[in-house]
């Protein structure tokens, strides 16, 4: 695999701040999706394994949350410094197993570490209030406490990223926390326990559970001793574990699936727009929830922006990740492929042009060509779904049509993206728009100090930010006669 450190390549969950495998020894293989070939194994844990992950993160609790919120700090600082460190490994790990491109699994680490960070410095600021009395002779106070014993579950798409932004908001804020990554992609979690092992970070207070989603997944879900879940996924995913933690009356939070309009206007330029919808929908392959699915483009500059978008889409380069100056890896998997087709397929039939592309890649597996589909509409399936694959839908509005509203046809509504030099337009529109976050003339909006998240069926809460810390923490009052 040649990494500097291979101590960080385990093929073992980590329970209590010790590595196990499975009872049985069963165990899953994960491969690589450039090519197919096994990169490693993992135990494939259920429900009683998770059970002493979450009992473990119930004693660890009482001790962690005692600490000064410095304390903690200090060491998810240490954390930080090791993530920053093995930079390298950890960015070779995602690409071998997740299939984006080396540059970006780096970007991702500088993400991820980013919120560790940011954690270790906000836990410090997890104040309270104080509150003019309503009665004679009381004092009013209003304390934020942790929560308790957390979970999360997180997806492949940002191995490194999506946990660390749960993880360390939840130890920041005093919980401990038992995370279940994808099992396509549980190297990345892996090795960041290993490096919260070295950081100090007590046993307990962090376990990574590999295996089945569904025993694993309901075990946190119905499990009263976990107060809080935070998932990062699909929303019928979503919604199965809303419904599962019912019964336990769980804090939930959720990022769930996305379908981002992306907004075009003539007045920013043809080249920026092209520019901004390449970003907007080919990033990690267009596997992404904030990639644009519906690009709506003024009538006015419609042609002129689809000759060159779609130039500029076929020309970029697809391969093994690991090789430099690569645009595009592999998709995850061949449901990912299949969906791609089917999107293609049923916009051709019902009256789109194809611009370029529109087949799997040559190199053959699970790569597939940067695709343009022009004339979208509302009829076709790539208008209501989530592609979540490299294939770009555009289609032409009027200055009489009403944007925001097309735009807001969707049961989604966590990304969107306005390109424009008109400050009233941007205001008017930002403001229309039902989604939980809009990008103005750029596509890089999400980091530590912003709260994502989104609206409608694209989730609840905000991760990140200093409203990161709420999904995790509980109000308490006091009164007291003075």
């Amino acid at each position: 695999m040649h990494l500097f450190n291979t101590g960080l390549f385990r093929e073992q969950a980590y329970v209590n701040g010790e590595w196990i495998s499975a009872a049985g020894g069963e165990s899953i293989e994960v491969t690589n999706p450039a090519d197919g070939q096994v990169i490693g194994q993992v135990p494939m844990l259920g429900e009683p394994e998770t059970r002493d992950a979450i009992d473990a993160a119930a004693r660890a609790f009482v001790s962690w949350r005692a600490l000064l919120p410095h304390e903690r700090g200090v060491l998810l600082e240490t954390w930080y410094r090791l993530l920053l460190s093995h930079r390298e490994d950890l960015a070779r790990i995602m690409t071998l197993e997740q299939g984006k491109p080396l540059a970006d699994s780096r970007n991702e680490i500088d993400y991820a570490s980013g919120f560790i960070k940011w954690f270790a410095e906000e836990g410090r600021r997890m104040n309270g209030e104080t509150i003019a009395s309503h009665l004679p002779d009381r004092r009013l106070f209003v304390y934020r406490e942790p929560i308790g014993v957390t979970a999360c579950i997180t997806p492949w798409n940002f191995p490194s990223a999506m946990m660390t932004r749960k993880a360390s908001a939840a130890l920041a804020a005093g919980c401990t926390m038992v995370a279940r990554p994808a099992i396509e992609t549980p190297f990345s979690a892996l090795a960041l326990a290993e490096l919260s092992n070295r950081a100090g970070i007590p046993p307990g207070v962090f376990s990574v559970v590999t295996g089945s989603g569904r025993k694993i997944g309901a075990e946190l879900c119905t499990n009263p001793q976990v107060r809080a879940l935070s998932f990062t996924g699909s929303t019928e995913v979503g919604r199965v574990l809303l419904r599962q933690s019912a019964d336990s009356v769980k804090k939930m939070s959720m990022e769930l699936g996305g379908h981002a309009p992306f907004i075009g206007y003539p007045d920013v330029g043809v080249e920026r727009l092209v520019e901004g919808a390449i970003t907007a929908k080919f990033q990690t392959c267009g596997q992404d929830c904030l990639a644009a699915n519906r690009i709506y483009i003024h009538r006015d500059i419609y042609d002129d922006f689809l000759e060159k978008f779609s130039r500029k889409t076929g020309s970029m380069k697809i391969g093994n990740g690991l090789t430099e100056d690569v645009d595009l890896g592999p998709l995850m998997n061949e449901e990912a492929v299949h969906k791609a087709e089917q999107h293609i397929e049923d916009a051709l039939s019902k009256g789109a042009r194809l611009m370029t592309g529109g087949n799997r890649s040559k190199k053959g597996g699970l790569f597939f060509e940067p695709t343009v589909l022009a004339d979208i509409g509302p009829d076709m399936a790539i208008y209501r779904e989530e592609t979540f694959g490299p294939v770009a839908g555009v289609t032409p509005f009027d200055d009489n049509d009403d944007i925001a509203a097309m735009a807001n046809d969707s049961e989604y509504g966590l990304a969107s993206y306005i390109y424009s030099d008109n400050l009233s337009r941007v205001h008017r529109l930002s403001s229309a728009l039902e989604y939980g976050m809009v990008a103005v003339n750029c596509v890089k909006m999400t980091g530590p100090p912003a709260p994502f998240g989104g609206v409608k069926q694209s989730g609840l809460g905000r991760e990140g930010s200093t409203h990161g810390l709420d999904e995790y923490s509980e109000l308490k009052y006091v009164c007291i006669q003075v």
